[in-house]
């Protein structure tokens, strides 16, 4: 008999919410085959399993939040002897896994977790629409749950999930990630306008943004950098990685834009619809939410002028953008009508001081108020 743990996923988590169970008691499973779904910090991912055996016992129902290291399952892989290895963690439990004491541990009397074949984008699907997935009979392949049996659930009244009582998945991420830049950022503001009066008719203000944003960087590098605060290290990138803010119904996520010194304006809007496709299927791999080296923020695109953008550890600067408006401007010995475009720039004063700020600010206008 040997447990399985929640393994480390790669994201430097110390915990995930378990989404959906794929196999229940008594099911005998093959080697890397899904056990179950759990929620990080921003995606969906299947954990499979290490080895073959019969599934005994699940440590966790859906919507449980789990430890690294925490126990998920007992599988019986066949062995003559049971040693109680525990799997994931690489280290040999100290009494047998049967007898662990755990927070997730199902209460006696309470039913085991039932297993629920769905897609992440399903399940993200009916946690939107508060339809709980284990009261349903899916219709596609092996009984697979579908979007179209959520979509008809909700519409005919099917049992609701119980309202949560603590955040969730990527709010629950969202929240604790903002916790930890309020407690380790020392953040000033720098706002300008940018007047956009020549910019072409229909023009792709995102793909100018990002473009002024490698302008900038290149002409003052010391934006585009992690900061070690404990360390007291700095890092400056010569490649501009770019997250870009993106809203969904869930909280808010920061895909990333690699490499947008080399990308013409077609592969950027391209690669940005890519995108957001994939979050809002909730397909995105961990790899594409982390490790960029500055971050955009177009907030203007729903309502507001300027803002006070959040700076996430360990970049050191994030780029705002409002809501562009006619406003009056001096033109010559006249007054003019020209569209001006707000930016609002935060970065962390222990990675780059206020005047190189002020020159990224600078070169950014000057990229933006470009006519092509």
């Amino acid at each position: 008999m040997k447990t399985f743990t929640l393994p480390d996923l790669g994201e430097g988590l110390a915990e995930a919410e378990i989404v959906a169970w794929q196999v229940g008691e008594g099911d005998k499973v093959v080697l890397d085959q899904p056990l179950l779904s759990v929620e990080t910090a921003k995606a969906i991912v299947d954990v499979p399993a290490p080895f073959a055996g019969k599934v005994v016992k699940l440590y966790a129902r859906v919507g449980d939040i789990v430890p690294l290291g925490g126990a998920l399952v007992d599988i019986d892989d066949g062995a003559p002897d049971d040693t109680g290895t525990v799997v994931g963690d690489s280290h040999v439990a100290a009494t047998p896994a049967k007898d662990k004491p755990s927070a997730n541990v199902a209460p006696a009397g309470k039913p085991a977790p039932v297993a629920v074949r769905a897609a992440p984008a399903v399940r993200a699907l009916a946690s939107r629409l508060g339809v709980e997935l284990a009261t349903l009979a899916g219709s596609g392949p092996d009984g697979a749950i579908t979007s179209a049996d959520v979509e008809a659930a909700a519409r005919h009244g099917a049992p609701a999930a119980p309202e949560a009582q603590a955040l969730r998945g990527p709010r629950r991420a969202m929240a604790q990630n903002m916790a930890i830049s309020h407690a380790e950022v020392v953040p000033v503001l720098l706002v300008d306008d940018a007047d956009i009066h020549a910019w072409p008719k229909g023009e792709d203000a995102t793909w100018r943004l990002m473009r002024a944003m490698v302008a900038a960087c290149r002409a003052v590098p010391a934006l585009n950098a992690w900061f070690d605060g404990k360390a007291l290290a700095r890092r400056v990138f010569e490649h501009v990685d770019i997250g870009i803010a993106l809203d969904t119904e869930e909280a808010l996520f920061v895909p990333v834009i690699r490499h947008a010194e080399r990308l013409d304006r077609a592969r950027c809007r391209a690669e940005l619809n890519a995108l957001k496709d994939r979050v809002r299927a909730r397909s995105l791999a961990p790899a594409q939410l982390k490790g960029h080296t500055i971050t955009l923020s177009n907030f203007g695109m729903f309502a507001g002028r300027y803002a006070s953008p959040v700076v996430m550890p360990p970049t050191v600067a994030i780029v705002g953008a409002g809501r562009a408006r006619l406003e009056p401007v001096a033109v010559g010995d006249a007054i003019g009508l020209h569209r001006r475009l707000p930016i609002s720039i935060t970065f962390d004063h222990r990675a780059c001081t206020g005047a190189e700020a002020a020159r990224f600010l600078a070169a950014l206008l000057a990229d933006l108020e470009l006519a092509e």
